[in-house]
């Protein structure tokens, strides 16, 4: 047996296959060049992991396969792979969902015949396929280079995934701190991925409405969804008479002096100073 080796099959590539194996890049278990796609049983015995072939699913024996008639779960060969790295202690449970909520659940249900196709809205799933080259008859040596391709772009999206969950994470302290005050409005004296610790730390069943925040050189005032879901929507939108207004006309009809701009969506404002936020914040939450 080769270590760090992975087999899969050969052909077509589809996004489970993929996701599997830049799985096991990030996660330090298979390396890219050590990647064999054949379906010749004889050679896939000789790979440390196998996926998305093979007619077996056994993680002591590091088989990710899901096209066989007993297998009766809703995971593909990404999901056999993300629960093998959690049961192997790689990651924690709370990145376990984070990935699987941010793309694996995806990738299992496109993969099983489960997703949806929406006009304009394109999948991760989606994106993947198009890696495959557009001929259909396309050489094996084309074929392997796409899918290295591939693998490549989802190893630099997960990667990019667990940069963020990380930095995100570790701003939860401040989320927290300005949750305890229980007021209206969150406040921020840095920018900072707070949304979805938000939610995660019982944001729906706080009371707060809107979010004062830095943004570059100027401060925003930002109405807060409802529901993590529902992120387009807010609690309470900014005043119907600021809407589309910017600059001296914004000022003029805010009574501010430091209003830049607010969004016609009313979801979004952006201004001067922090004092300016704030006294923007006072006049919304009357």
């Amino acid at each position: 047996m080769k270590l760090r080796s992975l087999g899969t099959h050969d052909g077509s590539f589809h996004a489970d296959e993929v996701t599997a194996a830049a799985l096991l890049i990030v996660f330090n278990r298979i390396d890219s060049h050590q990647i064999v796609r054949s379906r010749n049983l004889e050679v896939l015995k000789e790979c440390e992991y196998v996926c998305d072939v093979g007619n077996v699913y056994d993680t002591s024996i590091k088989r990710f396969d899901h096209h066989q008639a007993e297998y009766k779960g809703d995971l593909s060969s990404a999901g056999m792979v993300l629960r093998y790295l959690l049961d192997e202690g790689l990651m924690d449970e709370k990145k376990f969902n984070f990935l699987n909520q941010s793309l694996i659940l995806g990738v299992d249900a496109y993969d099983n015949g489960r997703g949806t196709l929406e006009p304009g809205v394109c999948s991760f799933s989606q994106v993947i396929s198009n890696f495959m080259p557009a001929v259909y008859d396309a050489p094996t040596q084309i074929l392997q280079h796409a899918f290295g391709q591939a693998v490549d772009f989802a190893v630099g999206h997960l990667r990019r995934l667990l940069e963020r969950y990380d930095y995100t994470q570790g701003c939860i302290e401040s989320v927290e701190k300005a949750m305890s005050k229980k007021e209206f409005g969150l406040v921020f004296d840095q920018a900072m991925p707070w949304m979805d610790l938000f939610f995660e730390l019982g944001g729906e069943r706080h009371p707060a409405q809107f979010v004062v925040m830095p943004s570059g050189s100027h401060w925003k005032l930002r109405g807060i969804p409802p529901t993590s879901r529902d992120r387009m929507k807010v609690r309470r939108p900014l005043p119907e008479q600021w809407a589309g207004l910017m600059n001296e006309e914004f000022q003029a009809v805010s009574g501010i002096k430091g209003a830049i701009f607010c969004h016609k969506g009313r979801f979004i404002s952006v201004w001067k100073t922090k004092e300016d936020a704030l006294k923007a914040l006072k006049k919304v939450i009357v």
